[in-house]
């Protein structure tokens, strides 16, 4: 009889602390942590390097056959980033490479090549897997859904803070405009849009801080997955 994994998605959009939320709740349970929205980055910043606009579909999806992605876990358990060999997990966290990987991602392609990917860790390790569209299409069939949001203001709030720690400091009102642009795109393109899955649970934390909302969605977990 074959093991049985279990998988939690985790969508929501830019700046909600999906990632940060995910890691410690995969740290908690002892599960395998896969950050989605970095493979997109990473397509981003390959596209970028190599001189080719992220806005021109034409432009990204010649270069997809260039690109070689794998993800490593160190003993950490935190995911890093390889881009044709290279560990570019800090790279891809660069203000402007947010820009690059949305706009790649609304490549109906760009999704189709990445998917494989995401699906294979998820049949091999329980996981916690975050992004714009794990509910809806990367994992339809997970045992716990979760849209995790909070205002478009405090999420430049907690993206200022952030980029300040990391000594990249932005502008407030112009890091909230392209939040909100973002939000925009994401919910209204064409591939995989932005949007909760019908049986996803709704946790906004605008009003909590980091262990409350850490509890919230651990609580949210134990109520449908036996640990």
């Amino acid at each position: 009889m074959e093991p049985k994994f279990y998988s939690i998605a985790i969508d929501g959009p830019a700046g909600a602390g999906k990632s940060t939320l995910a890691k410690a709740l995969a740290a908690r349970l002892g599960f395998l942590y896969v950050d989605t929205g970095a493979i997109y980055r990473t397509v981003g910043l390959s596209v970028a390097r190599s001189g080719g606009d992220c806005g021109d579909k034409a432009q990204v999806l010649a270069r997809l056959p260039e690109i070689r992605i794998a993800m490593t876990y160190g003993e950490d358990g935190l995911q890093h980033m390889l881009l044709n060999g290279e560990d570019v997990t800090k790279a891809i966290r660069e203000n402007a490479v947010s820009g690059y990987a949305s706009l790649v991602s609304a490549y109906p392609e760009v999704r189709a090549f990445l998917l494989d990917m995401q699906r294979e860790l998820a049949r091999t390790h329980n996981v916690i897997m975050d992004g714009r569209d794990i509910g809806t299409v990367v994992l339809p069939g997970a045992d716990v859904k979760v849209f995790l949001t909070a205002s478009p203001e405090e999420r430049a709030k907690r993206r200022c803070r952030e980029l300040e720690q990391r000594g990249q400091p932005v502008d407030y009102r112009q890091l909230l405009e392209e939040i909100t642009q973002r939000d925009y795109a994401d919910s209204h393109r064409a591939a995989a849009p932005l949007k909760q899955a019908e049986d996803a649970v709704l946790l906004d934390t605008s009003a909590l801080d980091f262990d409350a909302s850490l509890e919230a969605l651990l609580a949210i977990v134990k109520e449908r997955v036996p640990l």
